[in-house]
């Protein structure tokens, strides 16, 4: 919210030495957050108020364009000071007093103002609008000033308020009573300890007489609903000058004089206000929930389609108002409009929030009536509004007031006097308590228990419909007392303690894979079926087995994921979208996996700890989220260049992904060929750690990766990181000071053999003395047989205590390939 500085202190008795700074740190002290402190003295130079003497409409050119004599003050002489200026616009004429910046001037955004020739004639300065001095945005007309304001040649700096500040606060949801005017001085005449007039104090003089008919046909929909009527209304008549310049300062384009009149007393008081024509109106009013197909043409000219949930105000011919959130446009205010129905109203916060939502109708109005306005204040922003109209439209108020519905008032709310003191470590000065409490409006009421402790009641104010309970009032008198006398003591850090086991294993794993050159992302949590879809899993899958997000931030993405693949295809898809293909992505998160039956969340009170059976239950809600590691390739694994044509990514760079992942974790990883979905059924690896599937890797289905538009052959491995064994092993090289013996073997096996299969039981029938076992040719052909295959590995034997001999090492060889032969069958190829 935007408010001048200069509309605060009317309701303060500010000392000469504020300003502008010292209110915003004020307010942040009390715990709101100001955004920007703006100051409008933003011109340099000579801007003076001018008065049009005589205008010549220029009218050869494609756009109207009028020739000005500005009177701007006078000579040495004292005769008229005359200049010609070009302009624009035509909201003004003859004899209108206006800002005039005279060559040499510098308005915001550093644009000098200089005589030149333009239109054939010589512009010696410019008549400025309201955005070109700063003071709002509207740039459709010249700002007129009242007349007799001042003369011409007076300083206008001071006189349009270009020494005055803006500050714009972020108001929190919980403060509603913050959209205003009032509820900002009352704040800051707290924090300051300043006296405070409260503009929702206004008299409002005794009239029970209705002035239409209203029935509320919902009471919880709205709570008070208040009518003044104001005929006689000059149509033409404009705006004030002072009033234009608040609104404009609070980012609130003028309109017209009611429109104006409405948003200004809804700044003021907080209270937001819609006048009808009286004369659109047909018969009684009804305040009700909309009927099923109802529909309302609104203010901005659009036919909607209301829900049984929307609030709205009726006539005998329908609906005629969206209440709280935008009124009809068959009973809008018009340049006709002489006969003006002021209405104010209390509505559901909770209603009218779905309807804004519902209907993408977001607005002032709206904004502070979902959180929460004073029911009090309706009948005062109805008479203030009615008194503008006439002092300002030369209207008549005419007799009698509309006034139904009664507000439920607030509850008292009891607590210990000492409990801010117990909750914030802090021995505050007697009668602290109750004094802050009732500097917020609350009435107070000081009594002893039966066990001799003092207690506070206080009864809310109207306008503070959010302290419900102890904690709320607790939280008010800290506030004021201010955050920073709260003393802030930080626990001590057990010594001893540090990472976890399952904390060192990630961060080692995430360092592995980074140092392997893969790029760590963190992709959206959420999948939609559509992915899963082109994933080929089938219906009975484990992994269409997830929880779905009432309030899901994108409706086609409502699932918790049950694979890391899904999120990282999103973001392959993001960066091959923007041109880079070459690709290599790994992510370590958590999964959901639901139980086939999993229980419903149990519904547990917040008034008392649950008790262990309530926990027991909550835990048996949640679904298993094991964290997992995922790969995704996609393009050259090594780029082409001088040295070389470079070399795409390969379901063998997933598989090492996989292993490197293993190293880092410290365990063993056994490859087998496998079918799993979304991979290729002939390029998939079954990893395994101990007997146990552990992940898959290699490279994704053809149709999965045109259906996700991947580049071709990308690649993927997705391991279940928690289902490795942790381990104590320290990563530390093992060097020994002897030679190895280093030889060659080809073995003939089965097709259906696998490679990782033989390496272990080469590696277990070479005994201690083998050190490494390592793949490094496969061959098949006519020479072998069919159904046969030559897998040759390259052994390498060392001993950890002496230089080991070639005998030593051809015994250990033999006894390798017996190895194979018993299990599997192998013979040696020579």
């Amino acid at each position: 919210m935007r408010i001048p500085v200069s509309w605060l202190a009317e309701h303060l008795e500010l000392p000469e030495e504020t300003t502008a700074e010292t209110l915003a740190e004020a307010f942040v002290r009390i715990g709101l957050e100001v955004e920007e402190v703006t100051h409008l003295t933003q011109v340099r130079g000579p801007l003076v108020a001018g008065r049009v003497v005589q205008i010549e409409e220029l009218a050869e050119f494609k756009k109207p364009i009028r020739y000005c004599q500005v009177e701007v003050g006078e000579t040495e002489s004292g005769q008229p000071r005359v200049q010609g200026i070009i302009c624009g616009a035509s909201n003004f004429q003859e004899g209108d007093l206006v800002v005039v910046a005279l060559p040499g001037t510098v308005l915001p955004g550093d644009f000098e103002i200089t005589a030149r020739k333009t239109y054939g004639k010589v512009s010696e300065g410019m008549i400025c609008s309201a955005k070109e001095l700063g003071i709002g945005e509207d740039h459709a007309g010249i700002l007129v000033l009242p007349s007799g304001s001042a003369s011409p040649g007076d300083d206008a700096v001071a006189l349009v308020g270009l020494d005055d500040a803006i500050i714009e606060l972020s108001i929190t949801p919980d403060r509603g009573y913050c959209f205003s005017v009032r509820g900002l001085a009352r704040e800051l005449s707290n924090a300051l300890e300043l006296p405070f007039g409260d503009p929702g104090l206004r008299p409002v003089p005794a009239d029970d007489r209705p002035s239409r008919k209203v029935e509320l046909r919902d009471p919880d929909a709205c709570s008070r609903f208040v009518f003044r009527r104001v005929t006689g209304v000059d149509p033409t008549a404009p705006s004030p000058w002072w009033m234009r310049r608040r609104l404009a300062l609070a980012g609130i384009r003028s309109i017209s004089l009611a429109v104006d009149i409405t948003n200004y007393v809804m700044l003021e008081l907080g209270q937001p206000l819609h006048a009808f024509d009286t004369a659109k109106l047909t018969g009684d009013l009804v305040v009700r929930r909309a009927e099923q197909g109802e529909k309302l043409t609104t203010l901005d000219g659009l036919s909607r389609e209301l829900d049984p949930d929307d609030i709205v105000i009726c006539d005998e011919t329908g609906p005629v108002s969206l209440a709280g959130v935008m009124g009809g446009e068959s009973t809008e205010i018009s340049h006709n409009t002489r006969d003006v129905l002021l209405e104010a109203a209390n509505w559901d916060p909770a209603s009218i929030a779905r309807t804004i939502r519902r209907h993408k109708l977001p607005s002032e109005a709206g904004k502070r009536f979902e959180r929460s306005v004073d029911p009090a204040i309706a009948a005062v922003a109805t008479e203030l509004a009615a008194q503008l109209l006439v002092r300002y439209g030369e209207g008549t108020i005419v007799p009698g007031r509309t006034d139904v519905g009664e507000p439920k008032p607030p509850a008292p709310v009891t607590m210990p006097l000492a409990l801010p003191d117990k909750i914030a470590g802090v021995n505050y000065e007697r009668g602290v308590t109750a004094r802050r409490l009732g500097q917020i409006g609350c009435r107070i009421e000081v009594s002893t228990s039966d066990e001799g402790v003092g207690l506070v009641t206080a009864t809310p104010p109207t306008w503070r419909p959010d302290l419900l309970q102890p904690a709320d009032l607790v939280e008010e008198v800290l506030r004021l007392e201010g955050y920073q006398t709260i003393p802030s003591v930080l626990p001590a850090a057990p010594p001893g303690r540090g990472l976890t086991a399952a904390q060192r294993r990630k961060r080692a794993v995430s360092r592995a894979l980074a140092g392997e050159g893969y790029v760590e992302v963190l992709p959206f949590p959420f999948v939609g079926e559509a992915t899963l879809d082109a994933f080929g899993l089938a219906e009975d899958d484990p992994r269409r087995r997830t929880v779905s997000v009432l309030n899901a931030l994108e409706s086609d993405r409502s699932l918790l994921t049950t694979t890391l693949l899904a999120g990282l295809v999103e973001t392959m898809q993001r960066n091959v979208s923007r041109g880079q293909r070459d690709l290599a992505l790994f992510h370590i998160g958590q999964i959901v996996q639901p139980a086939e039956n999993q229980p419903p969340v149990p519904e547990v009170g917040v008034a008392k700890r649950p008790t262990d059976d309530e926990l027991a239950a909550l835990h048996a809600a949640l679904p298993a989220q094991p964290t997992h590691v995922g790969v995704l390739l996609g393009g050259q694994r090594e780029r082409a260049g001088w040295w070389g044509k470079g070399r795409e990514a390969s379901w063998a760079d997933a598989v090492q992904a996989a292993r490197v992942v293993a190293s880092a974790a410290g365990v063993e990883l056994t490859v087998r060929a496998s079918a799993f979905a979304p991979w290729h059924p002939g390029r998939c690896a079954q990893l395994e750690v101990g007997g146990t599937v552990v992940g898959h890797a290699g490279e994704l289905h053809p149709k999965v990766v045109e259906a996700l538009g991947l580049p071709k052959r990308t690649c993927a491995m997705e391991l279940d990181l928690d289902a490795l064994p942790l381990t104590d092993r320290r990563p530390a090289p093992q060097i020994s000071p002897y030679p190895p013996v280093l030889m060659d073997i080809a073995l003939v096996v089965d097709d259906s053999v696998a490679a990782a299969e033989l390496i272990e039981v080469v590696r277990t029938g070479g005994g201690d003395l083998l050190e490494d076992v390592r793949l490094f040719d496969v061959y098949a052909g006519e020479q072998l047989g069919e159904g046969k295959k030559s897998l040759a590995l390259a052994l390498s034997f060392r001993a950890p205590d002496r230089t080991l001999k070639q005998e030593e090492a051809t015994e250990a060889r033999d006894a390798a390939v017996q190895a194979a032969t018993q299990h599997l069958g192998a013979t040696l190829r020579t």
